[in-house]
């Protein structure tokens, strides 16, 4: 171990990596050291659906603009690897079944094309309507962008008949789909290690500054590392970090849990986009189900109407049984604690959620294959936008909250973060992801009224 570093970066996560691979990579910076007292890529990045997407709702562009950017290097990234990280382009596809969901439906697909995610095309079952062209199952290039709105269920059905004859409208987004996390991390790490990147298994405890400016770190082995540079990429112990050079960072965390489960009757095809429900919903129990569930007032949530969101994707090759199922049906603010706290009910709750969209997985009530459950913690600011930029203590920065959108957005958010660093030319984005946002009295009153969040 040298005993300095030009920079050292706090997280070996994907925002870490990216940050690294940046500064490293681009802008030739030697001198870099990430620490990490686990394995790279193993706390909370392999632990998201590994999806990505362009298509975000307003207040303004800056989400759509960045995830725009973050997907031009992806592509590049895969490109120049051969693609090892499997990018694909198979989308993301958002159904109603509730025509009194349709207004809202139709009028929330119309907002990402203004803010620059590509147009809308809405097939109608009428001449003169523009020709859907389905989502290859590989590959990402030659594809369209924006988004098709389908409003004639015989076409839905035609191309995704797994899904129930209930659907009224299908929103598929088409600069969207999913790679594999891991290799995308290690390809950006191995690269970022050929350039002169370290990495050291430690856990840092104390940064210490000299007139206002990070001037070393203190790690648990007893290490003390001089440095200018000090990057906050901690995921979900961004607080905790943020807290050793006396900053309090308006962030808190959310557990997701994300299920692996065995199609084995070859319910939903191998070459479906991610599939996802926009209604609430009452669950699908029996009667006998329903009365052993109301006799227990711990239990009767499950009766209730339940929230919009529950999604799923094939994961694994055309071979693969697998499918990764989502639903975030209960939301609560917690200190991230590891391993988290699983839920034992969440694989039969998820699985009846989804059979509404697609009635076929009803077969796997009460005789599923044994469910894989694992799960991780989104760190999120109030309104769900990532920070990424300088603290207000020189040299300290801060990559972190970005909430489920972590993977698709690290390398713009990584080069993003590589260019204040630096003092590169910064993107129009740039300001809508500081710290110093808040500063703006205006932005904490637009905030304040935000409803939607554009996360699942």
């Amino acid at each position: 171990m040298n005993s300095s570093a030009d920079v050292i970066v706090c997280g070996a996560g994907i925002a870490g990596i990216s940050a690294a691979y940046h500064l490293s990579v681009k802008h030739g910076m030697k001198n870099i050291l990430l620490i990490d007292d686990r394995p790279p890529l193993s706390l909370t990045s392999d632990k998201s659906t590994e999806c990505y997407r362009n298509w975000w709702p307003g207040p303004g562009d800056a989400m759509v603009a960045l995830m725009n950017r973050s997907i031009d290097l992806m592509e590049e990234l895969a490109r120049q690897s051969n693609n090892i990280f499997h990018l694909n382009r198979r989308g993301y596809l958002y159904l109603t079944a509730d025509p009194a969901n349709l207004g809202k439906f139709v009028n929330a697909a119309s907002e990402p094309p203004t803010l620059g995610a590509g147009d809308l095309r809405v097939h109608q079952g009428k001449a003169g309507d523009p020709e859907y062209q389905p989502a290859p199952a590989e590959g990402f290039e030659n594809q369209p962008t924006g988004a098709d709105l389908i409003l004639e269920p015989r076409l839905i059905r035609k191309h995704f008949p797994y899904l129930s004859d209930k659907v009224i409208a299908a929103l598929h987004v088409r600069r969207a789909g999913w790679f594999s996390a891991q290799q995308l991390g290690t390809y950006l790490l191995d690269q970022a290690r050929s350039h002169g990147v370290r990495l050291h298994n430690a856990q840092v405890t104390r940064v210490e500054t000299v007139s206002g400016r990070v001037n070393s770190v203190i790690l648990n082995t007893g290490e003390k590392l001089a440095t200018r540079n000090f990057i906050n990429a901690s995921g979900p112990m961004l607080k905790n970090v943020a807290s050793l050079i006396g900053i309090e960072l308006p962030i808190y965390c959310e557990l997701h849990l994300k299920v692996a489960f065995k199609d084995t009757l070859g319910v939903i095809l191998r070459d479906a986009p991610l599939l996802i429900w926009t209604d609430s919903q009452f669950l699908p129990w029996s009667p006998e189900e329903e009365s052993i569930l109301f006799k227990d007032e711990s239990l009767h949530w499950l009766l209730e109407n339940m929230p919009s969101g529950v999604h799923t994707r094939p994961e694994g090759s055309a071979n693969s049984e697998i499918l990764l199922m989502l639903w975030e049906y209960q939301q609560h603010k917690t200190d991230p604690v590891f391993p988290p706290p699983l839920d034992d009910q969440y694989p039969d709750i998820v699985l009846r959620g989804l059979a509404t969209m697609i009635p076929g997985l009803k077969a796997y009530f009460n005789r599923a294959p044994r469910p894989v459950l694992d799960g991780g913690y989104y760190t999120k600011t109030l309104e769900n936008r990532p920070l990424i930029g300088p603290l207000r203590v020189d040299g300290a920065f801060v990559i972190g909250a970005l909430s489920g959108y972590g993977l698709m957005a690290a390398c713009a958010a990584g080069e993003l973060l590589a260019a204040h660093l630096t003092g590169d030319a910064l993107p129009p984005y740039a300001p809508a992801f500081t710290l110093d946002r808040y500063l703006d009295p205006t932005y904490q009153q637009q905030i304040s009224n935000w409803k939607d969040s554009g996360q699942l």
